[in-house]
């Protein structure tokens, strides 16, 4: 066949998956309306993992999963806005890596917000200004983000979600050589991705932290000598030249951000739970917290300590287990370590989210 022909054959295919595309979005509106009669959420997590899996269950290629997943989050996208205008707050300003998850995501239908802080995601999605957040919450290098651990104390929210993000950063400026650099700008958490690049190949740049990325970037952009380290969409934000890419000192930099609103996402059998719990001032008390996971046989995968607000030498432990809260030996767990803890709260479950550098 010659390629005016295999161009036709493209044509009508295309004309197929456009019918059918709009067949869906007919049935996905009637969804919506299902939805709103009953009240349920119009973003469904264990229903996007399910969708995820019968892709990948069905494809013969030559299109990988990971191909297929984007494509159908951008199908999955739009279809959330037919059912409903979805709004999601996320911290930080644009084309930064929060920004970059959220997009990740939900796709390039739904409408975002930029906060300024941590506390304002949670505040946005608490009082109905989004529907949902997204906030990071830690890196495989720097670790956990304390501040959205403490903002879970008091908040009634709940993770519905979560997202693994591969961290790359690069090296940004209106300059055209790295030897002009005298200062570079970028976040604290970033400076530490990259340390060790830093004082190998730029020792005597002065290190200026600023509230993100995407702020580096903006300052960058109109003062000479300078750079940002920052991501390769703030580079095409603000015009900046890539003076080096991929300088994180681990290849291995992933970042998990955490999807929150007010609803639990059902049981996929393949699912985490989030609790946080205090424990009583007393010799053994921690021992005696994780004696109930032993017991039933659940793994934690995640603990982290946060002193107490109230009271001086007291601690929250936040803890992320293998299970939903639904699931009968998770539940009896539960119940076990509400009963010797000073305080327990189930901050979520919700589908197990794959590492993106693993598919």
């Amino acid at each position: 066949m010659n390629l005016r022909l295999l161009r036709k054959k493209v044509d009508l295919i295309d004309a197929h998956m456009l019918k059918l595309l709009n067949s869906r979005a007919k049935v996905v509106s009637r969804i919506g309306k299902v939805k709103k009669r009953l009240k349920a959420s119009i973003y469904v997590p264990d229903r996007e993992k399910d969708v995820y899996k019968n892709i990948a269950n069905k494809n013969k290629g030559p299109l990988s999963n990971q191909s297929l997943r984007a494509i159908f989050r951008e199908i999955m996208s739009s279809a959330l806005n037919l059912e409903r205008e979805l709004k999601i707050a996320y911290f930080g300003p644009e084309f930064t890596f929060t920004h970059i998850a959220s997009m990740k995501k939900f796709g390039s239908s739904v409408s975002y917000a930029s906060c300024g802080a941590i506390s304002d995601v949670f505040s946005d999605v608490q009082k109905g200004r989004a529907d949902y957040g997204v906030v990071p919450i830690e890196n495989s290098i720097e670790g956990a983000v304390n501040h959205t651990l403490d903002m879970f104390i008091d908040s009634d929210l709940k993770i519905c979600s979560e997202i693994y993000l591969e961290i790359s950063h690069s090296l940004l400026s209106m300059e055209s050589a790295r030897d002009r650099i005298k200062r570079i700008y970028s976040n604290p958490m970033v400076f530490g991705q990259c340390r060790i690049w830093l004082e190998s190949n730029l020792p005597r740049a002065e290190l200026i932290e600023v509230s993100s990325t995407s702020k580096a970037a903006e300052i960058a952009a109109g003062l000479k000598g300078s750079a940002c380290i920052a991501s390769g969409l703030a580079a095409k934000k603000y015009g900046l030249k890539t003076l080096s890419s991929s300088i994180e000192d681990s290849s291995n930099n992933v970042t998990r951000f955490l999807v929150i609103g007010k609803t639990h996402a059902r049981p996929t059998k393949e699912d985490k739970t989030s609790i946080m719990f205090s424990v009583k001032d007393s010799s053994g008390a921690l021992h005696d917290m994780l004696v109930p996971f032993k017991k039933y046989g659940i793994n934690l995968t995640k603990i982290e300590s946060r002193p107490s607000r109230v009271r001086p030498w007291e601690y929250y432990f936040f803890v992320d287990l293998e299970g939903h809260c639904l699931d009968s030996k998770v539940q009896k767990a539960l119940i076990e370590l509400k009963k010797v803890a000073s305080y327990m709260k189930i901050l979520g479950s919700y589908p197990v989210e794959e590492n993106e550098s693993s598919e």
